[in-house]
């Protein structure tokens, strides 16, 4: 049987889960590969602590360097994070013609076309399904299963901090500071969370499917981002009462030859799928204009959800290796000469509905002002609700409009703001609720 090394720099979380499959499904993963996986070295700054897998020692190293020389390793993994280290590491492991697999979406969203690039030109495979939705197979699913198709829309829960967040203070009507505490105690959300709550980990996220399924390359600071620390139990139960839900999205859009890419709080219709995916649980809905309308659920994270997606990024570059090829599916999805540079649309073009939240002074007329301003915009109201309860001397009013142009809502919400009837800023939330609605299914609630 034929052996094939591989070399693991980071001996994290995610790399203990990759050498715990490695060694217990040893057996299947031969069955199905037809050759056995030899891990022949690994890297990492602390060689000592004890990470609950047996290893020998002989393998560990704190020297990089040694298995990128090392000719016996082919595949190298990459599990540290981080831009600089990790990119240098890669770029020099590709010049020495060894493939490689990341679970590093960060990396892959600054730097991927950079790193790609150089995989084209020195022929080697690059690997990043477990970059995106942890054990769900997403990125295989674009590149191939889905390659016949003009991608229409995506919509992804692809943070599961946020997403945790989101769902607690959904069923038990918690503010958000308690919420993210909570999450941070049961090891949901990093002391610093702010990659995940301020919506750049999805933005990561959404940067990479972009490529895929556009074929193009995306500059991160062209997706607009917007996190969820401004969401209120308050939003929540009112989204409710008008039938939606409040999910953290990325969202991806064609439409006459634009894309949009854009990561924010959204209202979507409680009949949606993704409305009925909580706790730290992913999915993502795709509508192709071939296959219609899928989605994809699983776990985004976790030591052996993604070691499960390194591992079978692993076995599909190991069954090119045997048979002598590389690249046979492009790493990007589209051939690396039809990758293209477009300009994302931007924000301020995008048309949208809004549910928009106010507190004013409980004075007549009140109404009357703000709908003026948002009508003299352009901006046509569907529904209000004002509650008699007032908090802190002003009444809460929330409004849901038709569609309207974003820029023409940011103006008038200046100008509503500036209003001595209006105390605090407006909260806008984006509402989704066209022809991606999946109605009529189920999804099993964990």
């Amino acid at each position: 049987m034929k052996k094939i090394g591989i070399g693991l720099v980071g001996f994290g979380t995610v790399g203990t889960g990759v050498v715990k499959i490695l060694q217990q499904n040893k057996e299947v993963i031969e069955d199905r590969l037809g050759a056995s996986i030899i891990l022949k070295r690994i890297a990492d700054t602390d060689i000592t602590t004890d990470r609950g897998v047996k290893v020998d020692r002989e393998l560990l190293t704190t020297n990089v360097q040694e298995l990128i020389d090392d000719p016996e390793i082919s595949i190298l993994i990459e599990l540290i994070g981080g831009y600089g280290t990790a990119r240098e590491i890669i770029l020099k492991a590709i010049k020495k013609k060894k493939h490689i697999v990341t679970a590093n979406k960060a990396l892959l969203a600054v730097h991927g076309a950079e790193i790609f690039r150089e995989a084209y030109k020195e022929k080697v495979d690059i690997g990043f399904e477990a970059s995106v939705g942890g054990g769900i197979p997403i990125i295989r699913s674009v590149k191939e299963g889905l390659a016949a198709n003009n991608i229409r829309v995506i919509f992804g829960i692809l943070n599961g901090t946020s997403n945790y967040i989101l769902s607690e203070m959904t069923s038990k009507g918690k503010e958000f500071t308690d919420v993210l505490k909570d999450a941070q105690n049961k090891g949901y959300a990093e002391s610093d969370p702010t990659l995940d709550i301020e919506g750049l980990d999805t933005a990561h996220k959404l940067a990479i499917l972009l490529s895929l399924a556009y074929g193009i390359n995306v500059k991160l600071s062209d997706i607009y981002v917007e996190g969820i620390s401004r969401i209120t139990p308050l939003d929540i139960e009112f989204a409710r009462e008008l039938g939606y839900t409040i999910k953290l999205l990325a969202i991806a859009k064609e439409e006459n030859k634009q894309i949009q890419a854009r990561v924010h709080p959204t209202l979507l219709p409680n009949n949606h799928l993704l409305s009925m995916v909580n706790g730290v649980y992913n999915a993502i809905f795709i509508n192709g204009d071939a296959v219609g309308k899928t989605m994809f659920y699983g776990k985004g994270a976790g030591m052996m959800p993604t070691g499960s997606a390194v591992i079978s990024d692993i076995m599909e570059i190991c069954r090119n290796i045997i048979k002598g090829s590389s690249q046979r599916v492009p790493s990007l999805s589209f051939q690396y000469k039809n990758i293209k540079k477009q300009k994302i649309k931007n924000m301020n073009d995008i048309t949208s509905r809004y549910y928009l939240r106010f507190y004013a002074k409980d004075r007549p007329g009140v109404l009357s002002k703000i709908s003026g301003i948002l009508g003299n915009l352009d901006i046509s109201i569907s529904s209000v609700i004002q509650k008699g309860r007032e908090i802190e001397g002003a009444v809460p009013i929330f409004m849901l409009t038709h569609e309207a142009k974003e820029a023409n809502v940011q103006k008038a919400l200046k100008k509503i703001d500036n209003l001595s009837i209006t105390l605090d800023n407006t909260v806008l939330l984006r509402i989704e609720d066209g022809d991606s609605t999946l109605e009529g299914n189920t999804l099993c609630k964990e």
